[in-house]
C-alpha cells in the first residue's frame, strides 16, 4: 500500500513540474523585440543666400539598410517660426539613402528635421543651418553661449533617440561622442530641453560620462507634446559643438 501511495505521489509531483515548465515565461518575447531604426541626418550646415542646401538621411535597422520606409520628409523652418514650416518629400536613392535639396533667400538660422516612418517606428533628428551671417535673433540660450556653425574636424555625435516617452516618467538621455574616430572622454555635456509650446522655459541637465565617450542623464517630461533637446558639448581644448533633436512625449 505504501509503495502504491508513493508511486501515485511521484506521478502527481512530476505532473505539477511539467505543467509549471510549460507555463514558465520564456525569453521569446525579448528575442522578438524589434531593433530600433537609426537615422543619420546630414545637411549643409553653412550656406550662402540662394545657394543649394543638401539634405540626406541614411536609415538603418541594425546592419540592415532600410529601403522600404513608409515616409521620409524633410521639414524646414526659420528660427522661431516653426508654425510656418514647409515639408519636402525625400527622393529614395536606394541603399537606405533618402535626399532632398532646398535654398534660403536671406540670411538667417534655419532648422531641418527629417521625419522617418519605417517598420512601425518613427525617428525625427534635427540639424541647424546657418545662412549668410546667420541673421539676428533673440537668444534663449545661456549668456555667453554661441551657436556652432558646423562640427570640428573629426567630431561626431550620435544621440540614442528614446522611444515611447511618457510624461511624468524619468527618461534616459544618452549620447555617444567621438573625436578622430576615438571616444571623446572627459567632456562637459549638457542637455538643453524645452517644449515647443513654451520655448521660454528651458531646463539644463548635466550629463555623466558612464563609459568612454558615452554621456547619460535622466529627465522627466511633465507634459505631453513635442520637445527640443539640444546637446551641448565642450572640452578643455575649446571644443564647442551642439545638435538638436525632437522628442515626442505621450500622455
Amino acid at each position: 500500500m505504501k509503495k502504491l501511495f508513493g508511486s501515485v505521489w511521484l506521478v502527481v509531483v512530476l505532473g505539477i513540474l511539467v505543467a509549471c515548465a510549460e507555463d514558465a515565461p520564456t525569453n521569446d518575447a525579448a528575442d522578438d523585440m524589434p531593433v530600433p531604426i537609426a537615422v543619420d541626418l546630414t545637411v549643409t550646415e553653412e550656406a550662402e543666400v540662394n545657394a543649394p542646401v543638401k539634405m540626406a538621411a541614411v536609415v538603418t535597422q541594425g546592419d540592415d539598410k532600410v529601403e522600404d520606409a513608409d515616409e521620409v520628409e524633410f521639414e524646414v523652418w526659420e528660427e522661431g517660426k516653426k508654425d510656418d514650416s514647409v515639408r519636402i518629400e525625400a527622393t529614395d536613392e536606394k541603399e537606405g539613402l533618402y535626399t532632398a535639396e532646398t535654398s534660403f533667400a536671406y540670411d538667417g538660422r534655419f532648422h531641418i528635421q527629417v521625419h522617418v516612418t519605417a517598420r512601425g517606428m518613427h525617428s525625427m533628428p534635427v540639424k541647424e543651418v546657418i545662412v549668410g551671417d546667420g541673421g539676428h535673433y533673440e537668444e534663449h540660450a545661456e549668456e555667453g553661449h554661441e551657436h556652432g556653425h558646423g562640427h570640428a574636424d573629426g567630431f561626431s555625435m550620435h544621440f540614442v533617440q528614446p522611444e515611447n516617452v511618457a510624461g511624468n516618467e524619468a527618461t534616459d538621455l544618452v549620447v555617444h561622442l567621438e573625436l578622430d574616430e576615438k571616444p571623446l572622454e572627459q567632456a562637459r555635456v549638457r542637455y538643453e530641453i524645452w517644449s515647443e509650446a513654451d520655448a521660454d522655459q528651458r531646463a539644463w541637465v548635466e550629463a555623466e560620462e558612464t563609459k568612454a565617450g558615452e554621456y547619460a542623464a535622466a529627465h522627466t517630461f511633465t507634459e505631453p507634446g513635442a520637445y527640443q533637446v539640444q546637446i551641448h558639448v565642450e572640452d578643455e581644448h575649446d571644443l564647442h559643438e551642439h545638435e538638436t533633436y525632437t522628442i515626442e512625449v505621450n500622455e
